[in-house]
């Protein structure tokens, strides 16, 4: 039971990533690109004040659900919940030492102006956000692989006490 609330919130959380990630990339980004420089700036700045405490909870629990769903499972359970943790921990990455560092310009430029590189630092942006886009993504999809048709997993108790595996569904 305790394998399949972990499993559940797992996949809840990285859904919930990928999906706000994918939204962003599919939305935002085209309608950042379709108005005046000036508002995009003023949107940018204020939508990241937002996004800084929920994107910052979903990564993080994406990442903690999906790592300790690897740590209660065992064979290819594992390999596919241990690879969604680290997929969503690079999403974490990408987006603190790509997008923030960006995020902290923006919030400048729309107090001031925005330099004479800006199209390349947003370009840039916009590349680091399609990045963590796919790896969120990724992620959501291994573990989907995992809740729908995902081999019988040994658990590490099951192991432990009997010495010889057994199957059950994680």
């Amino acid at each position: 039971m305790r394998i399949r609330l972990v499993q559940g919130f797992a996949l809840l959380s990285t859904g919930l990533l990928s999906g706000a990630f994918g939204y962003g990339a599919a939305n935002l980004v085209p309608t950042f690109n379709a108005v005046p420089l000036d508002m995009r700036l003023s949107f940018h700045a204020e939508l990241m004040k937002m996004n800084g405490i929920t994107m910052q909870a979903a990564m993080g629990a994406s990442i903690l659900s999906s790592l300790t769903l690897a740590v209660l499972t065992g064979g290819r359970a594992r390999l596919l919940s241990g690879a969604a943790g680290l997929l969503a921990l690079v999403s974490f990455l990408i987006t603190r030492f790509g997008n923030v560092p960006i995020n902290g310009r923006i919030k400048q430029w729309a107090l001031t102006s925005a330099p004479a590189d800006h199209a390349e630092i947003l370009r840039r942006w916009e590349l680091f956000n399609n990045m963590r886009t796919l790896t969120a993504l990724a992620a959501f999809v291994l573990l989907i692989v995992l809740a729908v048709g995902g081999p019988r997993a040994v658990t590490r108790s099951e192991r432990d006490r009997t010495g010889t595996p057994s199957k059950t569904r994680p």
